[in-house]
This record gives C-alpha cells, sequence and structure tokens, in this order.
C-alpha cells in the first residue's frame, strides 16, 4: 500500500512546498500555504506492451457534428461562440454578487423551457433558497431539476444512471464540491481539481454540457489551481461595477468561438437583462458641447462598441502630479501624455490628469490611444470634439497614427448610430464605400491638435515631416 505523507500546497497558484513558510515561493502570496495528505507512490518506469493501443482518425470524419444548444439568451450565446457545445466544459467567475448564478439559472430556465434537460446542482444553497431566487425572477414554473449535493461521488453517480436524461449540468460551485478519497477540505487546490477532473471526464463521457461556477481571489483570478482554466473548453468572467446597473460576460478562453467575446446585461428586479445596443449604454448624452471627450470606437471580440472617453486636466496643488485612470491602462496614459508633450508641444506635465470611461467599461485595444489625445487637447485647449465625431488610431512614440483592424466594422457602427465625422488613420489598399460619413484621415498628431487651434501645433513640422 503506498505511503502517505504530507505537503504544503499555495491556494492562490498550486504550487507544493515540502515545508511551510508564510509566503509562496512561487506567486508570493502570503498565508496562503495549506497542509494536505498526499499518495507518496512513486511510479515505476511504463513498459511498452502493456497498455491498449490508441487508435487514430482523420481530421475529416462523417459522422455529422451535434448542434449546440442555444439558450435563447442571445448574449450569453454570443460569449459560448453560438451555443453550448455538447460534451464541453464552461467555467464562469465574478466576484460575489456579481450575477453569476442568477444569469446560469435564467440561461437554465430557458434551456428546461425548451425542450433541453438541465440540472442545476448547488453546493452553497438549499433547494428552497433556490427556489424563493427562480420565483423572484418570475422562473418557478420552469421545468428546471434542482438538487443541493457537495460530494462528487453521489453526483457522478447520479448523473451517470441510464434513466437521467441530462443535457446540461450546472455545477455552483466548484468550490463546495469534495471527493471523499481525499483528505484535504472542500476548496483546497488538490479538492478543486480532483473534482473538476471528475466532473469533466463524465460530461465528455455521457455527451452533456457541463457549466462549473469558480469563486475569484481579491485578485479577480478564479480561486484554485491554474490548471483548472487549461482544463475545461470555455472560460468567461463576469465583470462590472455595482454602482452600476450592468454586467459584462467576457470570453478569455473558447475552443469553440472567438475568445474576448463580451455579452452586456442589464441589472433589474427581475434579474439580468440582455442589452442588444451596448454602444447606446456607454455613449452619455450631453446637451451641449463639452470639452475634454471624446467618443471612441472600439472593438470587443467581433462586437464593434462605441464609448466615451472623458479626460480632466487641471493644476495640480502637488509636486508630482497626479494621473488617475479609470477603465484604462495607466501606462498608455503616460506614453499619450509623453508623446503629445515631446511631439507635439503641449505642457501638461504640471497639471493632474483624470481619465475616465464613461459607464465604467474597461476598454484594453491600444487603438483607443487617438480618442484619448483628442479628449486630452480638447480639455486643455477648451474646445470641444466636433459634435457627431468618433475617433481611433494608434499612436506611435514619434507621434504618428498607425492604422487598426476591424475599420468597416467600426465605421458602420458609428454611422448606425447617427455620427457624420470620422477622424481615423489613414486606410491602406482599397477603401470601402462608407456612405454619409464624413472621414479625416490623419497621419501625425499635429494633424489631430490643428482640430482644437491647441498651441504648439506648429511646433513640430520638423518631426511631421
Amino acid at each position: 500500500m503506498a505511503k502517505k505523507s504530507t505537503q504544503f500546497s499555495c491556494q492562490q497558484c498550486g504550487a507544493s512546498h515540502r515545508k511551510w513558510s508564510g509566503q509562496c515561493d512561487s506567486c508570493g502570496a502570503w498565508n496562503t500555504l495549506v497542509e494536505e495528505a498526499v499518495q507518496a507512490a512513486i511510479p515505476k518506469g511504463l513498459q511498452p506492451g502493456k497498455g491498449h493501443k490508441v487508435g487514430f482518425v482523420g481530421l475529416e470524419g462523417e459522422s455529422a457534428r451535434p448542434p449546440r444548444r442555444i439558450t435563447g439568451i442571445g448574449e450569453f450565446d454570443r460569449v459560448c461562440g453560438g451555443g453550448l457545445v455538447p460534451g464541453s466544459a464552461l467555467l464562469v467567475g465574478g466576484d460575489p454578487g456579481i450575477g453569476k448564478s442568477t444569469v446560469l439559472l435564467q440561461a437554465a430556465a430557458a434551456l428546461a423551457t425548451g425542450g433541453t434537460p438541465v440540472a442545476y446542482i448547488s453546493g452553497e444553497e438549499a433547494i428552497d433558497q433556490l427556489r424563493m431566487r427562480a420565483e423572484r425572477l418570475g422562473l418557478a414554473k420552469s421545468p428546471v431539476q434542482l438538487a443541493a449535493a457537495t460530494s462528487v461521488r453521489d453526483i457522478v453517480t447520479t448523473l451517470d444512471d441510464p434513466t437521467i436524461d441530462a443535457g446540461v449540468v450546472i455545477i455552483d460551485s466548484i468550490q463546495t464540491m469534495f471527493v471523499d478519497s481525499l483528505d484535504s477540505a472542500p476548496g483546497t487546490v488538490t479538492q478543486v481539481r480532483a473534482s473538476a477532473q471528475e466532473l469533466i471526464r463524465l460530461a465528455k463521457r455521457r455527451g452533456f454540457s457541463v457549466i462549473l461556477v469558480g469563486h475569484v481571489t481579491k485578485d479577480g483570478q478564479i480561486a484554485g489551481p491554474r490548471v483548472l482554466e487549461h482544463m475545461v473548453d470555455s472560460v468567461l468572467y463576469f465583470e462590472g461595477e455595482r454602482s452600476h446597473q450592468f454586467r459584462i460576460l467576457r470570453a478569455v478562453k473558447n475552443r469553440f468561438g472567438p475568445t474576448d467575446e463580451i455579452g452586456v446585461f442589464e441589472m433589474t428586479d427581475k434579474g439580468l437583462m440582455e442589452v442588444t445596443n451596448p454602444s447606446a449604454l456607454f455613449l452619455t448624452e450631453h446637451e451641449g458641447e463639452v470639452n475634454g471627450a471624446a467618443v471612441f470606437a472600439g472593438m470587443e471580440g467581433t462586437r464593434p462598441m462605441l464609448v466615451e472617453l472623458q479626460t480632466l486636466i487641471a493644476p495640480s496643488p502637488l509636486g508630482t502630479p497626479r494621473r488617475a485612470v479609470v477603465g484604462w491602462d495607466s501606462g498608455r496614459l503616460s506614453m499619450v501624455l509623453a508623446v503629445l508633450e515631446a511631439r507635439c508641444g503641449l505642457a501638461m506635465g504640471a497639471n493632474d490628469v483624470y481619465l475616465n470611461v464613461a459607464g465604467g467599461l474597461r476598454v484594453t485595444e491600444p487603438a483607443a490611444d487617438l480618442a484619448v489625445a483628442a479628449a486630452l487637447a480638447s480639455s486643455l485647449s477648451g474646445i470641444a470634439v466636433p459634435p457627431e465625431t468618433v475617433v481611433f488610431g494608434e499612436i506611435g512614440l514619434s507621434g504618428e497614427v498607425r492604422s487598426v483592424a476591424h475599420t468597416d466594422a467600426r465605421l458602420k457602427e458609428a454611422e448606425k448610430l447617427g455620427f457624420t465625422k470620422v477622424v481615423m488613420p489613414k486606410r491602406r489598399g482599397k477603401k470601402t464605400k462608407t456612405g454619409n460619413l464624413e472621414i479625416r484621415e490623419i497621419g501625425h498628431l499635429v494633424d489631430l491638435l490643428s482640430l482644437f487651434h491647441a498651441p504648439g501645433k506648429s511646433n513640430n513640422k520638423q518631426a511631421h515631416g
């Protein structure tokens, strides 16, 4: 019989240590090492001929692929790549109270109403509590099968029964599940890894889709071993601020669809309602022209989205001016400020600079550089960006404006929402029709500053050439 021994596993990254210490050597987290019992058996060398031969097949098969399971919630299906794939494993993470269980209960009700058998297994709530939430959401009549269990052995035995018909299984949450053959407590790295492995193996063998709900750490990462995200087919994150009414479901991994796709929901007293036109949600309406604001035509996955970027420049009473950023990368803001000052002659070093993405959305693509520069120049000069104008483009360190991808999709979205003017990089190759849009293509930041008559626009003619 294998001898049992103990090791100390980091609950943040999953690294193993021979002895306890206050800090994990791998990830640097403090007070995350927990003692766990492990089997100390050392496998002997594998001898060829002792196993079964593995059969190989070609990429192109004759069997028809099973259809995706469509929930009917358009934003959820979009993020999943067009619906749930049979036999796939989906991991959903997010902050406490962000709406993970709510949207999954809504999806389960929609699937069950459409004829797909759904089993919702909760390790955190009792059956009566699930029914109360379903009644609040108006889903009490949906034929969803509920269960409250935490033993993986019991769950696997139940779902492996041929009489049990389940097309989609929701586990809420994976951190509450445990395998009784392990001595570790539920939620530890060993238990999370083993529980997920058993459930995913069963899902692929029986052909049902399994959705795992995962807790997140204070850093926003899914708690447990990092290998958990590698084991599943898709990883979705719920984002959003509690002070705002909307939530964003973002795909960071998807083996069956595009990554970085997002779905936008609005939190209401009846649950999460999908937002079919998120651009209108993130655009702030002004009664008159306001300086320091620019509309950016961005891309979230395959979806074009228009958001408003707001900046404020004020004299700093401190020796070191502040740089406050909400919804964008502070490093890129510092770069844009340096380029405006070094290449265009705009003096901003002694001022406090504040940048905010209206609505609480987080913008990550470099194409927002030009819109941020336009908002900064507008705030400094006191002249508003021309009305009904969208801006996008990447800025280089020499002040050049570089082209970005998905130009046509950005232009179509701007025209659909009633914008008439576009400031963008110079297009390369064949130019497509742009409808009624008035397009101004620029190659350097100096050309952008001419919109605001900003001081110093003529100071960089040599750099522009």
